[in-house]
């Protein structure tokens, strides 16, 4: 579903008018409201319909995925609502920061828009853009463009102003290795991906052509392409949308056929072709683990990334602290911003000019088209993340190569 492709956090939610009545003395005019404003974030805004929104999606997740109800909900919810409005804010402090960085991430939307269009198989782009809106809950083709451009752009604005500048040092790895030797110790496995061609009709002619095609395929593979890209562009199984993965197995695990030349061969060998019901498959060893204790070279990545992690949250919250103190923000009383910069007045300093209560349906939506949308939807039920990773805005990225 196309909602994958937006990584799903408690803290972010699409943008949401809610409309209300409020009436006041019988000899006053009746007052419409619109929206109520609960921050400003420099020259953005962030609404109770945003929030009553987020709220109202991470109920629909937590009763489908976790099968929660009635107490255990509840109390889940308001864990999570604890942080609502301060992952708002970190959420458009980094999108206006990467405004401010002039980072460019157009070409990356193109490629992601042209490969969902491909794996949609809707040519026709009035219907590819219908039937984006209709994955994403009834958002337009821009609004979800532009919400996959902050996803992308907030990820980039961490790894560059944050991830890069954590380090892990050798010889830290080398003591966590050593101390930790047990937990790598492997049993003999291997990772594989796969490309599926499926014939068009099994007719002798249907078959002689996907097999023919899979062999050109499978000859690009081998000459270097990316098995990966090959598989979302190529492959008739499910499997293409994850790239291909089809994760580890140990042996007894697979076809005797194919386990007898998998676990013989080296990372990056490709198969022959093997034919089955549905088509011609080939496979491609992504990677392999040997029996045994495992090299500190071979779980190297590994030991980086548990410790990187830790030194992550604390330095990503620390800079979101920093963004605090720089920008202008104005909360409305009554709510709580529990990432609030120590000492900074977040106060609202005139309410009768920010009117919180009274903002017209014509200036929320022309703020809202004023900045890049900095609220990305969370996962629901139609959702299966294939972009990268998080965008939680407290998702680690990537760490960066260790200093030799």
């Amino acid at each position: 579903m196309l909602s994958k492709y937006w990584p799903g956090s408690a803290a972010f939610a699409v943008s949401s008018l809610i409309y209300t009545s409020l009436i006041y003395a019988a000899e006053a005019p009746k007052i419409r409201v619109i929206e109520e404003i609960v921050a400003k974030v420099n020259n953005d805004i962030i609404t109770r319909g945003e929030l009553e929104h987020t709220r109202q999606q991470l109920e629909a997740e937590l009763k489908q995925q976790k099968n929660l109800a009635g107490v255990a909900l509840a109390t889940e919810l308001q864990k999570h609502q604890a942080d609502a409005l301060r992952d708002q804010i970190d959420q458009l402090l980094l999108v206006q920061r990467a405004k401010d960085l002039n980072i460019n991430v157009d070409p990356d939307i193109t490629r992601r828009l042209a490969e969902i269009q491909v794996e949609s198989k809707i040519s026709d782009p009035d219907k590819f853009h219908e039937w984006i809106r209709q994955q994403s809950g009834g958002q337009s083709f821009e609004d979800v463009k532009l919400q996959m451009k902050n996803q992308i752009a907030t990820q980039r604005v961490i790894g560059q102003e944050v991830g890069s500048k954590i380090a892990v040092p050798q010889a830290e790895i080398q003591k966590y290795y050593d101390d930790h030797k047990t937990e790598f110790v492997r049993e003999e496995m291997v990772f594989l991906r796969e490309i599926l061609i499926a014939p068009t009709d099994k007719t002798p002619a249907g078959w002689a052509a996907a097999e023919k095609k899979a062999k050109d395929i499978q000859a690009r593979a081998r000459k270097g392409e990316k098995f990966s890209q090959l598989a979302r562009d190529y492959s008739a199984a499910e499997s293409a949308k994850t790239d291909g993965e089809l994760g580890s197995y140990k042996k007894g695990q697979l076809r005797k056929e194919i386990e007898d030349v998998v676990f013989k061969q080296n990372k990056g060998y490709v198969t022959d072709l093997v034919k089955t019901d549905n088509g011609y498959v080939f496979l491609k060893v992504e990677e392999r683990y040997a029996p045994g204790q495992a090299s500190l070279e071979d779980v190297k990545n590994e030991v980086m990334e548990r410790l990187y992690t830790p030194r992550m949250q604390p330095a990503l919250r620390t800079y979101l602290t920093k963004l605090r103190e720089d920008a202008f923000l104005e909360i409305r009383g009554g709510y709580v911003d529990s990432g609030a910069a120590a000492g900074k007045d977040t106060s609202w300093k005139d309410p009768a000019t920010l009117k919180p209560e009274t903002t017209t349906k014509e200036e929320v939506a022309s703020r809202k088209k004023k900045r890049l949308l900095g609220i990305v939807p969370r996962g629901s039920s139609k959702v299966s993340t294939k972009l990268a990773p998080p965008t939680p805005t407290v998702t680690p990225v990537p760490p960066p190569p260790p200093p030799q």
